[in-house]
C-alpha cells in the first residue's frame, strides 16, 4: 500500500511512521508533509525516502531540500496548501493518513476523498467543518474513510457490519462517545480561573499535541467528535451520549437495542486505531503492549459536569443548529485555543469567546466548500475582533 502522510511530524503521523517501519513490507511511504518542522521532516525523509515533500512556506522549502540535497536524497520538495492538495490526490497514492490539525487540514483531506482513496481520517475538523459536503463527495467517489480518532475508530470496531448508516437496520440504540476528562475533572472550579498553558497541556493519559490538549482539557475535543460521530454514522445529537471513563482504557461504545453493549478496549496508544485503519480489514502488530486488565484494577464512569465543561454544551448547540454553526464553533475554537496558549486569554475565557462568536456569526447554509470556509473566515474575524475588546477592557 502506497501511502500519504499529512501532517507527518505532529504526533499521529510520527505514530503512523512508526506502525509503517514494523511493516515494511506492506506500506510504502510516497509523500510526506510538515507545516514548519523542517529539520523533523527532514529526519523522516531520510528514513523512509518518499517522492515528495511539502512544507508551509517557500523559505522552509528551501531549507528542507538543502538537508535532503546534503543527505543524497532526491525527494521533490513543494511547499503551500495547493502542494497538500497534490499529494494528498497523487494517482499513484492508494492511502492518505489526514493528520493536519485544524482547518488547514480540511483542503487536503477533501481532496484525498474525492480522488476515492482510503482516508485514515486524524483531521476531525473535516467533518465538524464540513461534514454534509465532505460525506457527499466521499460517497460520490468511492472513498473508503476510516475513523483514527480512538474514539470514533471504536465505535467503527463495534458497529454491526449491516450498519451503512442506518441505525433502525443495525439495531444502534445510542453511541457512547468516553472522554478522560482531561487534566481538570475534579479540579475545583474556582481555581481554574488561574489554569496555566502548562497545566492544560499535561494530559493525564495521553501524548498529544498542544491544541488537542487544550481541548481535552476543555472538553471541546469531545464536542468535535460528538459532531463527528453525527457525520462519520448518521446519528442525530440526541443519540451521541458522552461518557467520562477516567481510566481511557473503553475508548467508546455501542448501544444495541436488544440490550448489548459492545465496547473497544486497550491500552491508551494512538498506534492501535492507526494499525487498524492501515490494515483494515486484516489485523497487524502495532507496537503497542496487550491490556492488563488486572493492572486496570477497575473502570469508572461519570456523567460530564457541563458547569465544568461549557465547551461541551457549546458543542451540542452547534450541531442542533446545523448550518454554519460547527464551522463557526471550530474556528472559533481555533482562535481561543490560540490566544489562550500565548496568554492572551484566560482558560475560562475560551468558552465565553466561542460562545461570543456563535451568537455573533448570522447562521447560514453551507452548501459546498466555497461556503464554508467563507463561514470560517467570518468566525475567525468576529473571534479576533471579540477577543480585541476583551483585551480593551480595563483589568
Amino acid at each position: 500500500m502506497k501511502l500519504t502522510i499529512l501532517g507527518a511530524t505532529g504526533s499521529i503521523g510520527i505514530s503512523t511512521l512508526d506502525v509503517v517501519a514494523r511493516h515494511p513490507d506492506r506500506f510504502e511511504v510516497v509523500a510526506l508533509t510538515g507545516h514548519r518542522q523542517v529539520e523533523v521532516l527532514a529526519e523522516q525523509c531520510r528514513r523512509v525516502r518518499p517522492a515528495c515533500a511539502v512544507v508551509g512556506s517557500a523559505a522552509d522549502a528551501q531549507r528542507l531540500a538543502q538537508l535532503l540535497k546534503a543527505a543524497g536524497l532526491r525527494t521533490e520538495v513543494l511547499y503551500g496548501a495547493d502542494a497538500l492538495v497534490q499529494v494528498a490526490s497523487l494517482p499513484e497514492v492508494d492511502a492518505v493518513m489526514a493528520a493536519i490539525v485544524g482547518a488547514a487540514g480540511l483542503p487536503p483531506t477533501l481532496a484525498a476523498a474525492r480522488a476515492g482513496k482510503r482516508v485514515l481520517l486524524a483531521n476531525k475538523e473535516a467533518l465538524v467543518m464540513a461534514g454534509a459536503v465532505f460525506m457527499a463527495e466521499a460517497r460520490r467517489a468511492g472513498a473508503l474513510l476510516l475513523p483514527i480518532d480512538s474514539e470514533h475508530n471504536a465505535i467503527f470496531q463495534s458497529m454491526p457490519y449491516n450498519y451503512a448508516g442506518d441505525m433502525a437496520r443495525g439495531g444502534v440504540r445510542r453511541i457512547l462517545l468516553t472522554a478522560s476528562g482531561g487534566p481538570f475533572r475534579t479540579t475545583p472550579l474556582d481555581v481554574l480561573t488561574t489554569v496555566t498553558p502548562e497545566q492544560a497541556v499535561a494530559h493525564p493519559n495521553w501524548s498529544m499535541g498542544r491544541k488537542i490538549s487544550v481541548d481535552s482539557a476543555t472538553m471541546m475535543n469531545k464536542g468535535l467528535e460528538v459532531i463527528e460521530a453525527r457525520w462519520l454514522f448518521n446519528a442525530p445529537a440526541d443519540r451521541i451520549e458522552v461518557v467520562i471513563h477516567p481510566q481511557s482504557v473503553i475508548h467508546s461504545l455501542v448501544d444495541y437495542e436488544d440490550g448489548s453493549v459492545l465496547a473497544q478496549l486497550g491500552n491508551p496508544d494512538m498506534r492501535t486505531p492507526i494499525a487498524h485503519a492501515l490494515a483494515w480489514p486484516e489485523r497487524i502488530d502495532s507496537g503497542v503492549a496487550p491490556l492488563d486488565l488486572f493492572a486496570v484494577g477497575r473502570l469508572n464512569f461519570e456523567r460530564p459536569d457541563l458547569a465544568r465543561f461549557p465547551c461541551l454544551d457549546l458543542a451540542y448547540r452547534a450541531l442542533r443548529a446545523e448550518g454554519n454553526a460547527a464551522a463557526v464553533l471550530n474556528a472559533a475554537n481555533e482562535v481561543a485555543v490560540e490566544a489562550f496558549l500565548d496568554r492572551r486569554l484566560p482558560f475560562l475565557g475560551i468558552a465565553d469567546l466561542i460562545a461570543a462568536t456563535l451568537d455573533a456569526v448570522p447562521q447560514a447554509a453551507v452548501p459546498d466548500l466555497a461556503a464554508v470556509l467563507e463561514a470560517d473566515r467570518q468566525a475567525r474575524e468576529t473571534a479576533q475582533k471579540v477577543l480585541a475588546r476583551q483585551a480593551a477592557k480595563p483589568a
